[in-house]
C-alpha cells in the first residue's frame, strides 16, 4: 500500500506583528491562503520509521519537521510500528511559503491513514501546534484568519455570500535565491498592537486600492531594508501590472495580484527569465 498526499503552500495576506510575548513568541494576525504550489509527500508500511528527500540538502533525520510530525504521533498513540516516508521537495524553503510546515501536517494525515488511528481533529491540531506556528493551519480550511502565534485560526468567508473565502485575482509568486531567517525577520522587525485595520474585513472586500492603502506585512519594510533586492522584485511585479504586491511572512518569496490575467502570466515569465523560481495561477 503506497499513500500520496499533496503538501501545498501559503502565502500571508497581510501580517501584523503585534507583541512580543513572555514566552518569546510573538503574538500576530494575518490571513492565511492555501496555494497550488505544492511538495509530495508518500508513505508506505515499513518495519522502521524512515524519510527519504527528492532535495539532497534537506535533512531526513529529526531535524526534519516530517520526522518530528512522525514521531510525535506515534508516540500519542502508541504506534509501534514505522513508515517509509518520501518527500518529493517542490516548493522553496526559507521562502516564508511554510512549506516545511506543510509537510509536517500531511505527514500527520499520511500517517493517521497509514496506521488506522481514531485521532480527533482536536488532537491532531493540537500535535501540530507542538510542532510550529503555521502547522495547524495546513490541517483545517483554505482561507483562514490566524491570530496567537499563527495556531489560532478562524475560517475566512465571503461577507457576501458566507462562502469559503477565494482569491479573484490571478496569482504570481516569485521565490528568488535569497534567504530570510525567521530568526531574522523577528530580530529586524518592530511589534506594533495600535490602531491595526481588520484584516478579515479588509482581504474579503477584494478591494485592491484599499489592500495598496491598508493591507501591510510588517516584516516587509525591515526585510527590504535588509535585502533591497526583494524590494526591486516587489517594485518589478507591480510595473507588470499587479494591483497589489507583498512580501509573504517573514520572506523572501513575494507576490503579486493581477486582475488581467495575461499580465500576470508575463510577469510570471518575466520572472523566470531572471532565475527565479516561480508559481503563478489564474485562480487560485
Amino acid at each position: 500500500m503506497l499513500l500520496e498526499r499533496p503538501a501545498p503552500a501559503k502565502i500571508n495576506l497581510g501580517l501584523h506583528v503585534l507583541r512580543k510575548r513572555s514566552d518569546g513568541y510573538h503574538d500576530l494576525e494575518t490571513v492565511l491562503l492555501r496555494i497550488g504550489w505544492a511538495d509530495r509527500l508518500t508513505a508506505r508500511p515499513a518495519e522502521r520509521l524512515t524519510l527519504t528527500c527528492s532535495d539532497p540538502a534537506l535533512p531526513t533525520d529529526e531535524r526534519n519537521l516530517c520526522m518530528q510530525a512522525a514521531r510525535r504521533l506515534a508516540e500519542a498513540f502508541g504506534v509501534a510500528q514505522g513508515a517509509a516516508l518520501h518527500l518529493d521537495k517542490r516548493v522553496p524553503y526559507g521562502a516564508g511559503l511554510g512549506g516545511g510546515s506543510s509537510d509536517a501536517a500531511a505527514t500527520l494525515r499520511l500517517l493517521v491513514e497509514l496506521w488506522g488511528l481514531d485521532a480527533s481533529e482536536a488532537s491532531l491540531h493540537h500535535l501540530a501546534a507542538e510542532l510550529g506556528s503555521d502547522v495547524p493551519f495546513f490541517l483545517g480550511p483554505a482561507a483562514a484568519f490566524a491570530t496567537g502565534r499563527g495556531e489560532r485560526l478562524t475560517p475566512l468567508r465571503d461577507p457576501r455570500t458566507g462562502a469559503p473565502y477565494r482569491l479573484p485575482f490571478a496569482l504570481v509568486v516569485v521565490a528568488p535565491p535569497v534567504h530570510v531567517s525567521t530568526a531574522e525577520a523577528y530580530a529586524l522587525v518592530h511589534p506594533n498592537a495600535t490602531a491595526r485595520p481588520d484584516l478579515r474585513a479588509l482581504v474579503a472586500s477584494n478591494d485592491l486600492a484599499r489592500w495598496r492603502a491598508e493591507l501591510v506585512n510588517d516584516f516587509e519594510a525591515p526585510v527590504f531594508a535588509a535585502h533591497p533586492a526583494l524590494r526591486r522584485l516587489k517594485e518589478r511585479l507591480v510595473e507588470a501590472g499587479a494591483g497589489y504586491a507583498s512580501l509573504s511572512g517573514s520572506g523572501a518569496a513575494v507576490f503579486g495580484v493581477f486582475e488581467d490575467a495575461a499580465r500576470a502570466a508575463e510577469a510570471a515569465e518575466a520572472a523566470r527569465r531572471e532565475g527565479h523560481r516561480v508559481w503563478a495561477a489564474s485562480n487560485v
